[in-house]
């Protein structure tokens, strides 16, 4: 009775670590399309809304026709993540990614339950209906695939406060942008930026909520100095999913992740030689985005 006393308590401790150990990747691969990115995009717009989602946009990466990327969300996605945190808004969307190779497109997407730990943190408590609606992404993607985790793993409890290095911005760490007289006034403002295209920029999607004063705004960067054409070939265009990066608007306050933050979670493999070599894009994208706000 003893040893078997140790027996259990041992393997309820193992499975307590195991439980607290969970890891995630920042993407799934879901397949090898026939196709080109055009053709990929179409096919996955039409699942999606199959399915009961909604598509916000889609574009080119660097303006190059080998590498697309496709925003969804729904309606629980929006209502859950700002209920649970307004800056939460960057978990309401989830983004595909398109690469062409050969004859085929490799599609991915964006992890929920990762992103959904390293925004909204502890707070994820309080939206347990995630789970849902990312099982309900899943089946759906599942339809063309196998899901394939990659990109890296790492621990739930070290997403929710994640740094590349100690010292460095985390997502408590936003970049403010610039503050407005008013949550209308800072839309009016960054939608007639994004309408006049500058700094060679792309509006690619947008929520606005009104009722709780958030919006987020996911911007193309195509200046090929400081944009994507020069810092995505760098560090991986296998993970465009990364993008659009984003303007967010909470309140008065306009706002953006960090690039030593943001970058670091899409790329959590990308070694310090590579980082390096694009040292300064960070500020190179802070400059671009905070010229939309002003």
């Amino acid at each position: 009775m003893k040893k078997f006393s140790v027996l259990f308590f041992t393997s309820l401790l193992l499975c307590s670590m195991a439980a607290a150990q969970v890891s995630y990747s920042p993407y799934y691969k879901v397949a090898d399309y026939d196709g080109n990115v055009e053709q990929a995009i179409s096919a996955v717009e039409t699942l999606l809304v199959d399915k009961g989602f909604e598509v916000l946009g889609s574009y080119h990466p660097e303006h190059n026709k080998d590498l697309g990327v496709l925003v969804f969300t729904s309606d629980d996605l929006k209502s859950m993540t700002v209920k649970a945190r307004k800056r939460g808004i960057h978990a309401a969307v989830v983004r595909v990614g398109f690469v062409k190779n050969g004859a085929k497109t490799t599609i991915s997407y964006t992890n929920p339950d990762y992103f959904n730990q390293a925004y909204l943190q502890d707070d994820i408590k309080k939206a347990p209906a995630l789970r849902r609606v990312n099982s309900a992404i899943k089946t759906a993607f599942r339809s063309m695939g196998s899901l394939r985790g990659f990109g890296g793993r790492i621990e739930a409890d070290k997403l929710k406060k994640y740094r590349y290095m100690v010292g460095m911005e985390g997502f408590r760490n936003p970049v403010e942008l610039n503050t407005f007289s008013s949550f209308s006034a800072g839309v009016s403002k960054i939608q007639a930026n994004l309408k006049r295209k500058l700094g060679q920029t792309e509006l690619i999607y947008s929520i606005i909520d009104t009722k709780n004063q958030v919006a987020i705004f996911g911007v193309g960067l195509y200046n090929k100095d400081k944009g994507e054409p020069h810092f995505l070939p760098i560090i991986g265009e296998e993970h465009a999913a990364a993008l659009p990066y984003e303007i967010v608007l909470v309140g008065k306050e306009a706002n953006m992740l960090h690039g030593r933050f943001r970058i670091a979670l899409h790329w959590p493999d990308l070694t310090m030689g590579t980082f390096s070599k694009i040292m300064s894009t960070p500020g190179d994208i802070k400059d671009q985005l905070e010229a939309l706000t002003k």
